[in-house]
């Protein structure tokens, strides 16, 4: 029987299995940025600013005005697992947490009960453009964790494993393990509420480049695991030999051992997998419940309450232009890079 389950297509936001909700993959070429870390004004012109989503010139402003990104919003019942392969993200929150990460880096966010955040993406480079690529992965979160308090945590680029190995006829296999061991390999421990945090729920989250005529093997994990394969970039894959595309995706058996290869070009994938949490999903935006009542009473919450409020002066909050990369918990502990 073939390890392959589904093959489909690669919109936007990647249609995922459960435990996961979706993964949006972000690939802008910004240009150069000006003393306000956005564009030059000239270059907004013809855009629809606030709901800018489709492509010109190669890059998008999202919801942000002035700068690119998403300015304050909210989120409830959820994990966000950030990955920013270039570039970087300007992070604030209503717990006065801020940051700033990227090229490499990881954000973890627990939504839990409720937080609003808002993530810009600064133009630093005045003299240069400013590539950008980002994976946000949605997580769910069982129903007795959807209330558990915000929480957000950096794994940062120099702490994250990679597993580096080279097939029979010398072509490499770059792994780099964000969730979930591999091997001999184990990641920084996720956030303590997390689906992930239980060994037993096989939660993984890895991003791969298989180089040109490449082979690799990837593990069986266990029976009853979700586990999906996300071939982004690249030209084909051979998948259990089945061929497939670029910009598609291969949902897989989790309990059996896969054999890829890559054909034409290098391959770049991000593998996602876990058990199932198997409750009911109401999703409205940024929220996600079990049910549609719980999503009104989130409405109705976040009206009154504003989930604590906003304790920035603007709401696409973002950090001077000479500040490093850095983390600044709810605690006030401060983490430099």
């Amino acid at each position: 029987m073939s390890a392959i389950k589904n093959i489909k297509p690669l919109g936007f936001t990647w249609e995922t299995q459960d435990p996961f909700l979706f993964c949006a993959h972000h690939q802008d070429e910004y240009p150069k940025g000006e003393d306000n870390l956005g564009p030059a004004p000239e270059l907004l012109r013809g855009r629809q600013i606030g709901q800018d989503f489709e492509i010109q010139e190669g890059w998008r402003m999202y919801h942000g005005q002035s700068i690119p990104g998403f300015p304050s919003h909210p989120h409830r019942g959820f994990e966000t697992i950030t990955i920013v392969t270039k570039g970087l993200v300007d992070h604030a929150d209503s717990l006065g947490a801020a940051g700033r990460f990227g090229n490499g880096d990881v954000q973890w966010m627990t939504a839990g009960k409720g937080v609003q955040h808002s993530e810009m993406f600064p133009l630093l480079n005045q003299e240069k453009d400013n590539p950008f690529e980002l994976f946000q992965i949605w997580l769910n979160l069982p129903k007795e964790s959807k209330y558990v308090d915000a929480h957000y945590s950096m794994i940062w680029s120099e702490d994250l494993p990679i597993l580096k190995e080279t097939d029979e006829n010398g072509n490499k296999v770059t792994v780099t393990v964000i969730a979930g061991p591999l091997k001999d390999i184990n990641p920084p421990e996720p956030t303590p509420n997390s689906w992930a945090a239980n060994p037993d729920n096989h939660v993984a989250v890895w991003t791969i480049k298989l180089e040109k005529d490449g082979r690799w093997e990837i593990p069986a994990a266990a029976s009853g695991i979700t586990r999906g394969l996300y071939f982004y970039q690249g030209d084909q894959l051979i998948v259990d030999g089945e061929t497939v595309p670029a910009a598609h995706s291969i949902d897989l058996n989790g309990d059996a051992a896969i054999t890829i290869e890559a054909q034409g070009d290098d391959a770049y994938m991000v593998l996602l997998q876990g058990r199932p949490i198997n409750e009911p999903v109401a999703k409205y935006g940024p929220f996600v419940m079990n049910t549609q009542r719980e999503i009104m009473e989130t409405v109705n919450e976040y009206q009154k309450t504003q989930f604590g409020g906003w304790p920035w002066p603007r709401p696409d909050q973002v950090h001077d232009r000479n500040k490093g990369r850095f983390a600044q918990y709810a605690d006030g502990s401060v983490e430099e890079r």
